[in-house]
């Protein structure tokens, strides 16, 4: 079938066709920032769950979606080695000046700017924070050189600056898992804060797996203050949603044996059933696709896989991380235990440890259980026995 006229869009956080299964989420998730914009007490959502199964998607929906409502979002991916103030100061500083529209600060925003002004002088704890700031210090406010306290001054004065525009501040943040503990620490404690005080201030994010511990060590009243949302695989009637419906929009078809296939082949991961339509659409001369058709694509697919979604994680590790994960391949999808990844390799536990640790960090492997291990990536089992026979 004509190639120019694929719905299917596989990418990184690029938006499909048909967001299938998520109505539900996003609805309750629109209600939390519309009761936290009047002042009310709401928990907006906590995203996390592998690689592949759409949570920046989600989050940039949400984050659509409150902009649509005339809120003012701060959208931050938080990269590996890098540290919170470094990120989030000049994107408040850009979120702020978008709030005063007319460029005539009014008190609120002005005070969150002189704010914003006196964090910034932790840049000689963080030297990674560097901006050009418009307004002088204001002395005694978000000053002390405390991350904690200075952080909870900051956003307290963003939200009363929102909370005089009438809107709401909506921080946005992905890969959150790789802030550090303590700075997360901080945030939470700071949001926290806020919501003591009715703000309308507050934030979304999303990140792998172990986030959820990361968030519940680093205050353990996380869980009140969000939605601790997890993000799999979708149902099979939502994945054959995902696809049907947006070949249908064009006017053509596909059978439900192809449809009951690609389901099967993808295990219902959002990022994997773009692949498989985008390769099953090209594989089909004509309408119907045919689960021959989705048996041509899934060579294709798990070819581009391969060398894009899979390699470009591959290409990251050590000759030692690849090792490992190659022992873990053997032993199937997982999770494992530590001991039996060990032995599979030939070695005692405590050898490999440093490697699981750094595989952890890298955001390839995490922890489900004490003792366990799991890739975040699905199918990377499959990928690792293909890329090292």
């Amino acid at each position: 079938m004509d190639p120019r006229r694929n719905p299917f869009a596989p990418g990184a956080g690029t938006p499909p066709p048909e967001l299938a299964g998520r109505a539900a989420l996003l609805d309750r998730n629109a209600v939390a920032l519309d009761r936290i914009r009047a002042g009310r007490a709401a928990r907006p959502s906590i995203l996390y769950g592998l690689r592949g199964v759409g949570k920046t998607v989600l989050l940039s929906s949400m984050r659509d979606a409150a902009e649509g409502e005339g809120m003012t979002v701060v959208t931050i991916e938080a990269p590996e080695n890098r540290s919170l103030p470094g990120i989030l100061v000049p994107a408040l500083r850009a979120a702020l000046l978008r709030l005063d529209r007319m460029k005539q600060a009014t008190a609120g925003v002005t005070r969150a700017l002189r704010a914003l002004a006196g964090f910034a002088q932790l840049k000689v704890k963080f030297d990674d924070l560097e901006v050009a700031l418009d307004f002088e210090p204001e002395a005694g406010l978000a000053d002390s050189g405390d991350l904690e306290t200075d952080l909870a001054d900051l956003i307290v004065a963003v939200g009363e600056a929102a909370k005089e525009r009438g809107s709401a501040m909506i921080l946005v943040i992905d890969e959150l898992q790789y802030v550090p503990e303590e700075q997360l620490a901080a945030l939470i404690s700071a949001l926290h804060r806020a919501s003591q005080k009715q703000l309308p201030v507050t934030m979304l994010g999303a990140g792998l797996p172990q986030l959820l511990g990361q968030m519940g060590r680093a205050k353990s009243y996380a869980e009140r203050l969000f939605e601790f949302v997890a993000v799999g695989p979708l149902e099979a009637d939502a994945a054959r949603a995902a696809i049907r419906l947006p070949v249908e929009r064009e006017e053509e078809a596909i059978d439900a044996a192809a449809l009951d296939a690609i389901a099967a082949e993808t295990q219902g991961y959002p990022y994997f059933l773009q692949e498989w339509g985008k390769h099953s659409w090209d594989a089909a001369d004509a309408s119907p696709i045919t689960a021959q058709d989705v048996a041509a694509a899934t060579q294709s697919a798990l070819a581009e896989l391969d060398s894009s979604f899979f390699r470009v994680r591959f290409d990251r590790l050590t000759p030692a991380e690849k090792r490992y994960l190659r022992g873990m391949a053997t032993l199937g999808p997982g999770p494992h235990r530590s001991g039996d990844v060990a032995e599979a390799l030939g070695v005692k536990v405590s050898s490999v440890a440093p490697t699981r640790n750094s595989l952890i960090a890298k955001g390839m492997l995490y922890s489900p259980a004490h003792g366990d291990t799991a890739f975040t990536v699905p199918l990377f089992d499959a990928f690792m026995r293909r890329v090292m026979p």
